[in-house]
């Protein structure tokens, strides 16, 4: 008995001190709750879908450091991530229905069983459709040509060096590899109707034939350029629409070319004369003004206008990164302005929209968006990326 009453008096003893605790907490916590609701709005967890590739888009492709393919507006907004590694080229669907990928990975990361393929990505929900298995393709990411769409978006174009220049051409309604044709010494695909044409090491353009008996014929144009000694850059412009090219040279020379079956190229004529400056030269320590990066020009196609970084160096400092942005009207073979880079970049891209807007990136991760008509102060993108840039063509 003595015990039953010992262990109800404690109860009752304790029963007191938690009402007050409770009085004195209850105030505190209602007080924090409110103070939350007004400073935060609870997590709502959503899918969404994007609408159809559009030209107002950059597609800040995957590089060495970081993995997946980032789309910014041009207002810098992040609109989604495509799924893509560090070995890898993206294409755009001309319907706007789909990403391909060509890609190549290994079973255990850096090792393991290689394999090549073509993934192919949803472009509402950028969720995984298919793997087209292929026979191989040179190992390299960030690169604007060596993988490519048709006009019509019913076969792509990849670009294979095993042991020589090759080319798989994929069906991409039956989601397969049609044939794979020799290419001997060239790369950079354009394509156009019933074959491509590619830039080729002895200066020429090859016109590969893929629709007559005797597909995989190869004919080649009188060289324009020679590459030991003044070669151009392979993140060449190609307007599929237009069947037209623009070529830059490492000293500044610009090159067009009306591409086809037979394929002309226009005298070239000098950047840095076209800015009222004397012409770039090959001759050891010669500074000038001189074209760089890894993705050194962007051509407008509408209004003709081909934006080119430009950096002071030397002959041989073509990957140097850029200071300043050149817009040169190649209709009146004029440098029109000279925008001073807030940073150093080495890629550029512009949309093809009747406004347009450039991006550009350096190796800082960070890129930054210029309206051309303005060229007021550019708008930072933070952790943009590094790698080669693309938007939707005409």
């Amino acid at each position: 008995m003595i015990h039953a009453r010992t262990r109800s008096t404690a109860r009752l003893a304790l029963a007191p001190l938690a009402a007050a605790c409770a009085l004195m907490a209850a105030p505190a916590l209602m007080l924090g709750s409110s103070a939350m609701a007004a400073d935060q709005e609870s997590e709502q967890s959503e899918v969404k879908t994007l609408p159809a590739p559009s030209k107002d888009w950059f597609f800040i492709r995957a590089n060495f450091n970081i993995d997946g393919s980032a789309i910014h507006d041009t207002s810098g907004k992040m609109m989604g991530l495509i799924d893509t590694s560090r070995r890898s080229d993206l294409a755009i669907d001309p319907a706007g229905k789909a990403y391909y990928v060509s890609e190549t990975i290994w079973s255990k990361g850096n090792r393991g069983t290689r394999q090549d393929m073509l993934s192919v990505y949803d472009s509402a929900t950028l969720k995984l459709q298919a793997e087209i298995p292929l026979p191989g393709r040179l190992i390299i990411g960030a690169q604007l040509n060596n993988f490519v769409i048709t006009e019509d978006g019913k076969s792509a174009y990849v670009f294979d060096f095993n042991p020589a220049g090759m080319v798989h051409v994929v069906d991409l309604a039956k989601r397969k590899v049609a044939k794979t044709v020799d290419l001997p010494g060239c790369a950079g695909l354009m394509p156009v109707k019933g074959g491509l044409v590619s830039l080729c090491s002895d200066g020429s353009l090859a016109t590969l034939d893929l629709a007559s008996p005797k597909a995989g014929a190869v004919t080649r144009s009188t060289p324009f350029f020679a590459a030991t000694a003044d070669p151009i850059y392979d993140a060449f412009n190609y307007s599929i629409s237009r069947k037209e090219a623009v070529f830059l040279s490492y000293t500044g020379l610009v090159y067009t070319a009306k591409i086809g079956a037979t394929s002309t190229v226009a005298a070239p004529f000098s950047i840095q004369q076209a800015a009222g400056l004397r012409a770039g030269e090959t001759k050891p320590l010669d500074i000038n003004w001189y074209p760089g990066g890894f993705q050194p020009q962007a051509w407008h196609q509408a209004s003709n206008h081909l934006y080119v970084l430009m950096h002071m160096g030397e002959f041989w400092s073509q990957k140097a990164p850029a200071s300043e942005v050149w817009d040169l009207d190649l209709t009146t073979k004029k440098v029109v302005k000279r925008f001073a880079l807030p940073d150093p970049v080495v890629n550029i891209a512009v949309t093809q929209t009747a406004t347009p807007k450039l991006m550009v990136t350096g190796f800082k991760q960070d890129g930054y968006i210029i309206d051309p008509k303005t060229w007021d102060e550019p708008k930072k993108v933070h952790h943009a990326g590094s790698g080669i840039i693309q938007v939707v063509e005409p």
